[in-house]
């Protein structure tokens, strides 16, 4: 039986007030469509947290955040615990996205205890890795991802897994509106399971989502979800426009029905 796809929506830094609660009612308008074969979550700002929980209402789109801090409390200004965004809803993070390795400087180490922590808060993660452009020039990306997925994982027992999706997010392709083929894909998503199988067992790793990101739109969604092993995606830019998001969560949707 096909694993149920997960579609994510990363907002990133975008939006206002306003802008968010649209954008969260129109998904919620139309993810009934969906309902059932697709697992959709959206991850907004941080200030917008609230307002977008209220905004999905009883839809079934679960909310998410765009990252936490690897600390319970205390003195760590301008940083969001787990425990706050379980308090406004959130039951999803990512976890090790790009953006924040790249440009704020977050290691495997630091990705590592995040992870943990959020796992032991009872939240469920997107556990983030891919190669950079230099690294993929290089061949090699099956080590990179390989290696990030070890040691992000590395103090998470098997019981605790089933609440992770990996995405693989060839830095490369953020953004870029480069995407990578659907080869590519199911290759780095074949070397996330082989990770997934020495560090736990093979049936672990087949019931474990991997999903693309990067650059995904409606355009190239189906044809990377007919991809074996292609779980579902973790949308950026065309996220913020509901009629594109809802096509990528209805691709998701026909990928389980062929499956």
């Amino acid at each position: 039986m096909a694993m149920r796809p997960f579609v994510g929506g990363n907002w990133k830094m975008n939006l206002d007030a306003n802008g968010a609660t649209a954008l969260a009612s129109a998904v919620a308008l139309g993810a009934p469509a969906c309902q059932g074969a697709v697992d959709i979550v959206v991850f907004p700002p941080f200030p917008f947290l609230e307002r977008v929980a209220r905004a999905l209402g009883d839809s079934g789109v679960e909310l998410g955040a765009q990252d936490l801090s690897s600390e319970a409390n205390g003195a760590r200004t301008g940083e969001v615990s787990a425990e706050m965004l379980r308090d406004v809803g959130a039951s999803w993070v990512i976890v090790g996205h790009s953006e924040r390795r790249q440009h704020l400087g977050e290691t495997d180490a630091r990705v590592a205890d995040k992870l943990l922590m959020a796992l032991e808060s009872g939240l469920r993660c997107v556990l983030c890795v891919g190669e950079s452009l230099e690294q993929r020039k290089a061949n090699r990306e099956a080590e990179v991802v390989g290696s990030q997925v070890a040691a992000a994982l590395a103090a998470i027992p098997a019981a605790q897994v089933h609440s992770v999706v990996v995405a693989y997010e060839p830095i490369w392709a953020i953004g870029t509106g480069v995407v990578a083929t659907p080869q590519d894909a199911e290759a780095a998503h074949g070397a996330i399971r082989e990770a997934l199988t020495s560090r736990y067992d093979s049936a672990l790793a087949r019931e474990t989502r991997v999903v693309y990101g990067g650059s995904l739109a409606p355009g190239n969604a189906k044809a990377l979800f007919a991809r074996p092993g292609v779980d579902g995606g973790l949308v950026g830019g065309a996220s913020l426009k509901a009629p594109d998001f809802l096509a990528i969560c209805s691709a998701a949707a026909h990928r389980l029905i062929a499956h």
